[in-house]
């Protein structure tokens, strides 16, 4: 696996890289524009042009695109559906300005209406999408959650259903976020622990899909469903389970980026280097 970090872009676009190579940074993940806002100044011309002499200097790293945290694709309220799937949209039309091949996203919460019924929403969702941005040449991530409240994403078999409807396999893939399966009930600490939970996913998504890892450690047990990371090593995952994962060659060359505070990414970056290399 290749490890990184998810980088500022405060003072443009293109600082993500140097904030990439301050880290130790091999794939990077950031955000197009804030993550509390529908809608942002457009993309200049010139931070494109930017953004991609810094890239190429930066070697070509991998990089992702997480999108706004106010975009509820399985939201009950059409509205809000549609606004999300709006800004979805937008989010998908800024990544491939940038050349950046997926965006990353959180199935959303059904904010009381039931599993069921967020899911058809969701699905849906992402249909319209799909449709709107065929075009474009960006692929969808959909995250696995700490199942917090309603939000879907949580199960395997949820991440599963919502690939089957949309039917775009070369579009479709899941992040897989280590503290938030852990938060979900999926344990990665020991051996057969880790054997069973990646079973469970090929089974129920199918590893084929699996595209992106975050990676972070839980400030809480297996199974609380609270979605609080911790530096890698320092949480109840542990060493055991990233170690796990930094060795295993079905994930060769997949990216895998930490969301961590400044002052743990660097430390964390380095641990899962030395898990992979030594």
């Amino acid at each position: 696996m290749l490890f990184g970090a998810h980088t500022s872009t405060a003072g443009g676009l293109y600082k993500a890289f140097e904030w990439g190579t301050k880290f130790g940074c091999e794939p990077i993940q950031v955000f197009t524009k804030s993550q509390l806002q529908w809608k942002a100044k457009e993309i200049e011309p010139e931070a494109i042009e930017k953004w991609f002499s810094a890239w190429e200097e930066a070697g070509k790293p991998p990089v992702l695109v997480h999108d706004s945290y106010l975009i509820n694709l399985s939201s009950p309220e059409p509205e809000l559906r549609q606004k999300s799937v709006d800004g979805f949209v937008y989010e998908l039309e800024r990544a491939a300005l940038l050349g950046i091949p997926w965006v990353n996203t959180h199935p959303g919460s059904h904010k009381g209406s039931g599993e069921e019924v967020g899911l058809k929403n969701c699905a849906a969702s992402l249909k319209e999408v799909l449709a709107r941005t065929e075009q474009l040449g960006v692929g969808i991530l959909l995250e696995t959650t700490a199942g917090q409240g309603g939000d879907l994403g949580a199960k395997f078999e949820h991440l599963g259903y919502l690939i089957g409807e949309c039917k775009a396999d070369e579009r479709m893939g899941v992040c897989v976020d280590t503290c938030h399966i852990f938060a979900a009930g999926y344990d990665l600490r020991t051996a057969d622990a880790y054997k069973a939970t990646w079973k469970q996913f090929d089974e129920q998504i199918g590893l084929k899909y699996l595209r992106a890892f975050h990676l972070n450690d839980s400030k809480f047990e297996l199974g609380k469903h609270r979605d609080r990371h911790a530096a890698i090593g320092q949480g109840f995952i542990g060493e055991s389970g990233f170690k796990l994962l930094a060795t295993d060659a079905r994930f060769a060359g997949l990216p895998g980026t930490t969301e961590l505070p400044e002052e743990d990414t660097p430390s964390s970056i380095a641990t899962l280097k030395r898990m992979r290399d030594e």
